[in-house]
This record gives C-alpha cells, sequence and structure tokens, in this order.
C-alpha cells in the first residue's frame, strides 16, 4: 500500500467522522441560516455553487440537463432505525455499524449501503438514526439516473432527514477557495488575534489570583501557629491519659491470669477489657457455679460476679455464663513492670 492510498484512506476516514459529528451539523445550519439572509445571486457567489434542485423519486420525466439536483427518495425504499449506541462509538460510526450491521437489519454489511446520523447524546450513550438501502437496489436507482448531476440522495419522511446515501465515490468534490471562505478565514484570524488578549487578560488575572492565595496561606500560616500553640497547652493533658493508658495490665497477662484460675472443662468466647478497667467475659464451663470462687483467686481480678443467670446449653452438655468484675490495681502495676 504506498502513500497516496494511505493518504486517501485516512482522508475518507476523517470525512466521514466529520459528516457524522454534531459539530458538522451545526456548521451547516449556522452557514445556512448565514446564507439564506442573503440574496440569490449574492448567495450563490459566496457559496460558490448554485443551490441544489429538488429531483423527487420516481422520476416523473427524463433531465436532460446539468444542473445540480439533490435526489429523494421516498420511506419505503430505505430502512431506518433509531438506536443507542455507546458514547465512544460516535468517534467512528462508519466502522462501527459496518461491524454489527447484521444484529440490527437483516442483511449483511456487504450487501447494503448505509450511513448513520447522530442525533444527540446524553451521558455515556448515543442516539444514532441508521439510513440502509439495499445496494441493488441502490445501483438500479443511479442507473435510472445516469446523466444527472446528482449531488447527495436524501429520503423523505414526511420531511427531509437531511442524510446523503450517494456513495462517496460517485460525490461531486467541493470546490476549494470562493469568497466564503475567505471570509471565515479573515474572521479565523480576528478569533486568533482576540483570543491571544483574552490569554493576556487571564494570565493577569491568574497573577492577581496567585497573589490572593499567597495571602490567604499567610493567614493559615498564621492560624495554624496559634493550633501549635494550643497543642503545647494541652500536652499536659494527653500526658495523663498516656499514663493512665499504661496503668492498665497487658492483656496477655491477663489471659494468662485466667488460664491458671479457669477450672478445667471451662472456656472463653468473651473476654472484654474497657477503658475503665471493667472486664466482662462469657462463655461455657461444666461447673459454672464454682467459677466465683475460682476468679477470686486470680491476682489480676477484684470482686468477680454473674452477670444473668446460668443457663445450660443443649448442644453441648455445659452451662453457659456471664460475669463481670474489676482489674486489680496492684497487679496491673505489677504486671507492668514485669
Amino acid at each position: 500500500m504506498n502513500l497516496n492510498t494511505l493518504y486517501a484512506d485516512g482522508r475518507a476516514a476523517l470525512h466521514r467522522r466529520w459528516h457524522a459529528s454534531p459539530a458538522q451539523r451545526l456548521w451547516q445550519a449556522w452557514r445556512d441560516e448565514l446564507l439564506g439572509v442573503l440574496p440569490p445571486a449574492w448567495r450563490a457567489r459566496l457559496s460558490g455553487s448554485a443551490p441544489l434542485q429538488v429531483l423527487h423519486w420516481p422520476l416523473e420525466q427524463p433531465v436532460t440537463d446539468s444542473v445540480p439536483r439533490l435526489l429523494v427518495l421516498p420511506r419505503g425504499e430505505v430502512l431506518v432505525q433509531t438506536l443507542s449506541l455507546p458514547l465512544g462509538a460516535a468517534r467512528d460510526l462508519q466502522t462501527v455499524l459496518g461491524f454489527e450491521l447484521d444484529r440490527y437489519t437483516p442483511y449483511r454489511a456487504d450487501q447494503v449501503h448505509f450511513c448513520a446520523q447522530v442525533l444527540g447524546q446524553g451521558g455515556t450513550s448515543v442516539k444514532v438514526r441508521l439510513v440502509v438501502m439495499v445496494r441493488e437496489r441502490l445501483e438500479q436507482i443511479l442507473a435510472t439516473c445516469a446523466g444527472i448531476n446528482l449531488h447527495g440522495i436524501d429520503v423523505r419522511d414526511g420531511e427531509r432527514l437531511g442524510v446523503d446515501l450517494l456513495p462517496e465515490a460517485q460525490r461531486p468534490r467541493r470546490a476549494r477557495g470562493g469568497r466564503f471562505n475567505q471570509g471565515l478565514l479573515l474572521a479565523c484570524a480576528a478569533l486568533l488575534l482576540t483570543l491571544m488578549v483574552l490569554w493576556l487578560q487571564s494570565r493577569e488575572a491568574l497573577l492577581i489570583e496567585m497573589q490572593a492565595q499567597v495571602h490567604q496561606q499567610q493567614a493559615q500560616i498564621s492560624q495554624l501557629q496559634q493550633v501549635r500553640q494550643t497543642l503545647a497547652n494541652t500536652q499536659g493533658a494527653a500526658q495523663y491519659l498516656i499514663e493512665r493508658k499504661a496503668a492498665q495490665p497487658a492483656l496477655a497477662s491477663v489471659i494468662a491470669d485466667l488460664s491458671h484460675c479457669l477450672p478445667d472443662g471451662t472456656w472463653l468466647e468473651q473476654l472484654e477489657i474497657n477503658d475503665s478497667g471493667e472486664v466482662a467475659l462469657s462463655g461455657q464451663s461444666t461447673r459454672a457455679s464454682a467459677l466465683i470462687g475460682q476468679l477470686k483467686q486470680c491476682h489480676t481480678l477484684d470482686d468477680p460476679q454473674f452477670q444473668g443467670v446460668i443457663q445450660p446449653d443443649s448442644d453441648s452438655g455445659k452451662d453457659h455464663f456471664a460475669l463481670r468484675a474489676h482489674l486489680h490495681q496492684e497487679a496491673a502495676h505489677e504486671a507492668r513492670a514485669d
């Protein structure tokens, strides 16, 4: 594949994307509005081409002149569907629909000629109008219109859809240049100059904003210094909390003491020690009624008491108990020292 072929393929792909994009429709509508307010002679001179004359299918009489014409087909000649596609598909609708055409129509891509038109987008999807025509039928119509200067093929469904079913190879090349394009070039230059002025103004506004940010940061630094002073004033309270936490015995010491105090046939299901030194433990035992006496032998616990009643467990054959006690402060300090 040579460079000319690559250039032609790339140009055709860009042309298809441009004609399928919302920007092209907006540009065409704005251009038509500007040209519509001018007299016909000026409009033809600025646009660089004569207005297209509409020719409805089927042809009522043969056409022998070379006036540029737009062929409008009835709705029954084509298949029109409205699809909802992912937003990324709008970048190259022709390629995407070419691969999945058999999902939306009873034809393969090589059996039809189609074009796509973006109607709108919302969120992550895009609404697309797909117009499909059997390739054999299109070739018959083009053969009948041989000798007619066709510049496009549209479809009428109450009103014209604004599509073009004319194959890319048979579309006339648009003339470059023209006074309208020169006017657009001057307008672009004016817009570029305006953009430069606006850029300079935005830089000045950005400088003012940065200065305001510097003053704001200085105020934040002053506020941070006040917060740092407040933290220094509350350091004594924080040290008190740390010492109180350090006075609590290690959980390993409590568990080791409980493992010696609890009789055989007893196991714990839950052990909880809060910040105030209260100990809550629950579990199952074959000698639940004797646990109070056993726990009084623990050096790390004081005042053990049952919480609720002892309930037998039918699954294990043991008694379910719940106890509450307090950490012994002297034992707490001894455990910490060890």
